[in-house]
């Protein structure tokens, strides 16, 4: 009898582990699955991005990065003068993002509370004289765009590049002549690439994208005329998660590489 009762604790010591176990086995379990579930809630839809003219080449590879990420999204892409995506947006255009070149054009945006929070500044950018391939004219400085039959163009002084190149001028106490002023950074680089101007002031990350089609003169002045880039969510964002999440990518380590490898400067 002593035997058959000891058995039977036995048995019931161990039916009772087992049932612990599978307990404590349990929980981690449903702790992974839940987990698991809250990771699989999947961004998905378009992000629609409206952005400075002087991002297009780093905010398309970073926007071919977020999709790659969240397969099931797209990135849209508005590039422009940061001015008139600015009245864009406050005009009602629907969008999820904004990222303008200076602070002046994303107050466009703020002012109207388009905006939700604070815009947080992810880079900066310099200006740059971008000349024919092989500088032919010789350009060294920012006077030598005075000279007397060069064909030079400015971005228009609403847009942010054609607001530091003003800075930069007053700074040094220059005036030029203009061919004409442009929309956006990257029309007067095409101006210059197709050999319709001899000089433009643009930015450095343009001039690099450009490569050999027109080369870049460095001037001291510029220094004076750095323009800060702020990015935001705005207040009807269509895809507010996945517009999130397209911002943070922007101001990750991963995007300061993208943007740093294109020129920029970090904040």
């Amino acid at each position: 009898m002593v035997q058959v009762a000891g058995a039977g604790a036995a048995a019931l010591l161990a039916l009772s582990a087992c049932s612990s176990s599978s307990d404590s086995g349990s929980s981690p379990k449903s702790d992974s699955s839940s987990s698991s579930s809250s990771s699989a809630e999947k961004l998905s839809g378009t992000v629609t991005v409206f952005a400075a003219a002087s991002l297009k080449e780093s905010f398309t590879t970073l926007g071919q990065e977020f999709e790659k990420q969240h397969p099931g999204t797209k990135v849209t892409f508005n590039f422009g003068g940061s001015d008139t995506l600015a009245a864009s947006i406050t005009g009602g255009a629907p969008a999820d993002v904004f990222a303008a070149a200076s602070p002046k054009t994303m107050a466009i945006v703020t002012d109207k509370q388009d905006a939700v929070g604070a815009p947080a500044t992810f880079v900066r950018n310099q200006l740059e004289i971008a000349t024919l391939p092989g500088n032919p004219d010789k350009v060294a400085s920012l006077k030598d765009l005075t000279k007397s039959g060069l064909k030079v163009l400015l971005c228009d002084k609403t847009v942010p590049c054609g607001a530091a190149a003003q800075k930069a001028l007053e700074a040094s106490d220059l005036k030029l002549t203009l061919v004409s002023y442009e929309q956006d950074v990257k029309s007067a680089l095409t101006k210059v690439e197709l050999k319709e101007a001899d000089a433009a002031v643009v930015y450095k990350t343009d001039v690099k994208a450009a490569g050999d089609k027109v080369e870049g003169v460095e001037f001291p002045e510029s220094a004076k005329a750095v323009n800060d880039y702020p990015i935001v969510l705005l207040k009807d964002a269509p895809n507010a998660e996945a517009a999130k999440a397209f911002i943070a990518l922007v101001r990750s380590a991963e995007g300061g590489k993208v943007l740093t490898e294109a020129g920029f400067l970090q904040p």
